[in-house]
């Protein structure tokens, strides 16, 4: 018998989950070959990746091995170059030389989810950093915390934008991101002599009129005033319009000095999907009710880069990971259901809820249409999250993380891979062993750093 191969492109919410779901439901088939394909080793649990940046969690603690959470699924880590859809086969490369493989399919479930769009913005490509894996998340940590090594020094002017901090984008991972960064910040003051609250700024501009707007007016306001009273400042309908090297300009000709500019204002699906020759709806795969890609047998698309419709009101279901999540079990399921002779189910789910994070101990939070907010939403947001963490042993690192939290200070060391400094040096003219209580000259070749 023929083995049917699975190929599942994509290590985020949709496509680990896929995977997950198919070992579950083809567990006694031996004939079926399943290969996930991720551009990192590990699978990542973003909602909990501002507490990376604020210092809150160790960096490895949001993170899974997938070769821990798959058992069955061959794991190939490496970038999608091409998806041939009428040959079947999908271009991967990777290694230190980036050589290719082409990897053949019965069937493919594309979940490659979105990338950060500066949407062509002067400046913002080169100067703003963003909040989308964890590198991201260590790399802003880093720069707040050289910010404040910079700060704490009699050269850091005031009014240079030094210790202005700006995010653009006031949906669940703008708002996340600054209201963490805000606390380290005001909490690690203590430890820097030089620098008084009054110099700190913190900016979040938003295009809308109340910020997490998923939320609804009421939640967004309460999170507006919160924030506002621990210091930060909220421009609302305001847009970016450049980012150099003095600061943000705004749509409006206002200016913000700021040397640090967080993005999270824009995404858009992965840039391999534009190629596709199957439907598509402003870059994202036009799928069926059932995940298929009509006019394509055997090929599949979930999450941030497939539009998927609900047939309760006609719109596409938004690109959460809650519908990630269902959509993953889903696909599986049909994929089953196809290799079986089966008919296969419509997708059907209703967001259960969002919460968000505005730090203190404080959040907001939507769940079955009642809203919460301060300390019981926060205290939601970190239940509902903690379980859904992969593996028991992660719950356990961020649950005493969470702990030593309330007890001790934040940690601020900065996570540094630059190479330590190193000397290489060669004696010239090596004298006999009995010559060794003499001065031996040496020369310096190179240091490097």
């Amino acid at each position: 018998m023929a083995t049917t191969r699975i190929l599942v492109l994509g290590g985020g919410f949709g496509g680990v989950h896929a995977a997950l779901h198919l070992e579950k439901a083809l567990r006694a088939d031996p004939d079926v070959e399943i290969t996930l394909v991720s551009r990192d080793n590990f699978f990542l649990f973003t909602p909990m990746l501002h507490e990376v940046a604020a210092s809150d969690l160790d960096i490895t603690h949001i993170v899974s091995p997938i070769r821990t959470l798959l058992r069955r699924t061959s794991v190939f880590v490496g970038d999608v170059e091409s998806v041939d859809l009428r040959r079947r086969r999908v271009v991967v490369s990777h290694g230190f030389e980036r050589h290719s493989h082409e990897l053949e399919y019965d069937h493919v479930v594309v979940a490659l989810g979105s990338i950060t769009n500066f949407y062509g913005l002067p400046g913002l490509e080169q100067r703003a950093l963003t909040m989308k894996t964890l590198g991201d998340a260590i790399h802003l940590r880093n720069r707040v915390i050289a910010t404040l090594e910079e700060g704490d020094t009699e050269c850091a002017a005031k009014g240079d934008g030094l210790l202005t901090f700006v995010v653009a984008g006031g949906g669940f991972a703008g708002v996340e991101t600054l209201a963490g960064v805000n606390d380290f910040v005001r909490e690690a003051l203590k430890f820097y002599p030089r620098l008084s609250p009054d110099r700190i700024r913190m900016v979040l501009v938003h295009a809308g009129p109340v910020i997490l707007p998923e939320l609804g007016e009421k939640l967004g306001a309460y999170a507006q005033k919160k924030l506002a009273a621990r210091g930060v400042e909220i421009i609302t309908n305001a847009k970016v319009a450049r980012v150099d090297e003095l600061g943000v300009t705004l749509e409006d000709g206002r200016h913000i000095p700021s040397r640090l500019v967080v993005w999270t204002a824009g995404t858009s699906p992965h840039p391999l999907i534009h190629d596709l020759p199957c439907g598509l709806d402003r870059g994202r795969i036009v799928v069926d009710e059932t995940l298929a890609v009509p006019g394509w047998p055997g090929v599949w698309a979930l999450g941030d880069c497939a539009v998927v419709p609900d047939r309760r009101t006609g719109k596409p279901h938004p690109p959460t990971a809650q519908h990630a999540l269902r959509e993953a079990k889903t696909v599986a399921t049909n994929i089953t259901a196809v290799m079986r002779g089966r008919a296969a189910v419509a997708f059907d789910f209703r967001t259960i809820g969002q919460l968000a994070a505005i730090g203190r101990r404080t959040g907001v939070a939507r769940i079955f249409g009642f809203n919460f907010s301060g300390f019981p939403a926060w205290w939601l947001w970190r239940t509902i999250y903690l379980s859904k963490l992969p593996r028991f042993e992660k719950k356990c690192r961020v649950a005493i993380d969470w702990t030593l939290d309330l007890m001790f200070s934040k940690d601020f060391v900065q996570f540094l891979t630059v190479r330590a400094p190193v000397l290489s040096m060669r004696i010239p003219d090596a004298k006999p062993p009995e010559t060794r209580g003499e001065e031996v000259m040496a020369v310096p070749i190179e240091v490097k750093r």
